[in-house]
């Protein structure tokens, strides 16, 4: 039985025009795009603590809460402008993303009071959403290998962008306070803009695909467990037909696991390594996310054809990683369990990459991947308010151990129908004449 919640992020049309294809300069242009104009989304928020003094708020009470507010926003408009992105073209949405992107940095950057800075921030999670529009234009044009390669690049362009646009801002610092730089930056997605306006656009959705929507949309919802777990326990090597349901839920339990650890990481490293400095502090914070960038390609050709195996395995390196947070009281021991934790986070990308990549064939993939954005952000935010949370309550090591718990159910979950698969069956064997 469908619910309002499933109506709104199910994915609208289907594509059934050949896909023109894009070439791998246009592909590495959008994922470039991608990259310049996160800067300030992603390396911002890290410094509201120094933001929110110059706003009115001198203790800074309020930078947990604003640091969620544009992904909270960001999660209920995705739907929407990935179906708007459907109906009325997926460049023109993207393009939409960018300028709305500028437009909101550009009020945040000139702000002069905390009511103006609050509206510039969920502004830019109701007119972003850069990455689900960027995805969905690339899945309009792409399908199969092709797609899974640039969405595991689009998570490189993320990866880089949250390991270098911090250190860039903090370099800058000393001449234009953090504040300020959200106006400068806004000059990054116009540019991008700019850029992306020379690609072609990729075709529209024919209507007579419309009843072919609602027979796919129709299954996702009706599709009962044992036929999910069916699907789950298909061979390694054949493609296998995602699940929506399970790649939503997959989606939400991986960036809940692997978010969690974000905002109190520095704390705990501090708390077990006195004295360590916030550059040591840094490097540690980013090597799960160099890790991707050094090996997701190589992972993407090893389980390309095996997504749930990688998936599984990355779990189980989430949850090994953030159990040893909790352990580890030495620099060496936190850059174990930090590549550890990389190794997960890669698996898990990629593997996500493929199985969102299957799931786009016979879908429109601006609602599909709104749809996914919106499952992403909401699990990030349940991170954060669950890290909040723990925090108070245990301690900085309380969000890691969390994030291990959802880690270690979700590999449960996954390997479940797989080994039940495998089970031998049991026969009920003749009765003796007597």
């Amino acid at each position: 039985m469908r619910t309002t919640t499933s109506r709104q992020v199910e994915p609208a049309a289907v594509e059934t025009k050949d896909r023109p294809g894009l070439t791998r300069r246009q592909v590495h242009a959008v994922a470039g795009c991608y990259f310049v104009a996160s800067f300030a989304a992603l390396g911002l928020p890290p410094y509201l603590t120094e933001i929110l003094p110059e706003l009115g708020d001198g203790a800074a009470r309020w930078a947990g809460l604003l640091y969620i507010v544009p992904t909270i926003f960001g999660a209920l408009g995705a739907p929407l402008w990935g179906r708007l992105a459907d109906r009325f073209g997926r460049k023109r949405l993207l393009l939409r993303a960018q300028l709305g992107l500028a437009a909101a940095f550009l009020l945040a950057g000139w702000a002069d009071s905390l009511g103006t800075f609050v509206a510039a921030l969920v502004l830019q999670g109701i007119l972003g959403g850069t990455f689900a529009a960027s995805n969905g234009y690339l899945g309009a044009a792409l399908e199969g290998n092709a797609l899974s390669r640039a969405l595991t690049l689009m998570q490189g362009s993320a990866r880089a962008a949250l390991v270098f646009a911090p250190i860039v801002v903090g370099s800058l610092t000393p001449w234009l306070s953090p504040h300020r730089q959200y106006a400068l930056l806004a000059v990054l997605p116009l540019t991008a803009a700019v850029m992306l306006a020379a690609l072609p656009e990729p075709p529209r959705a024919p209507a007579a695909a419309a009843k072919q929507a609602e027979a796919v949309a129709e299954t996702d919802a009706m599709q009962s467990p044992e036929t999910a777990a069916g699907t789950a326990a298909e061979p390694a090597g054949r493609a296998p037909v995602a699940s929506l349901r399970a790649l939503y839920a997959l989606e939400f339990a991986f960036v809940f696991s692997t978010v969690i650890s974000f905002p109190y990481l520095i704390s705990l490293i501090k708390e077990r390594i006195p004295g360590t400095g916030p550059m040591v502090s840094g490097v540690l914070f980013a090597l799960p996310h160099m890790c991707y960038l050094v090996a997701a390609m190589a992972v993407h050709a090893v389980f390309r054809t095996r997504p749930r195996l990688g998936i599984g395995i990355g779990f189980g390196c989430i949850a090994l990683g953030l159990a040893g947070h909790g352990l580890v009281d030495s620099l060496t021991g936190f850059i174990a369990v930090r590549l550890v934790l990389g190794a997960g986070l890669t698996l898990g990308l990629v593997c996500l990459s493929v199985l969102a990549a299957d799931c786009a064939k016979g879908r429109a993939p601006g609602g599909l991947f709104g749809s996914i954005e919106f499952f992403s952000k909401a699990g990030a935010v349940a991170a954060g308010v669950a890290a909040a949370v723990g925090n108070d309550w245990f301690g900085p090591a309380a969000p890691v151990l969390t994030g291990t718990a959802i880690a270690l159910v979700t590999v449960l979950a996954t390997a479940a129908p797989v080994l039940l698969s495998r089970l031998p069956r049991t026969r009920r064997s003749p009765r003796c004449l007597r």
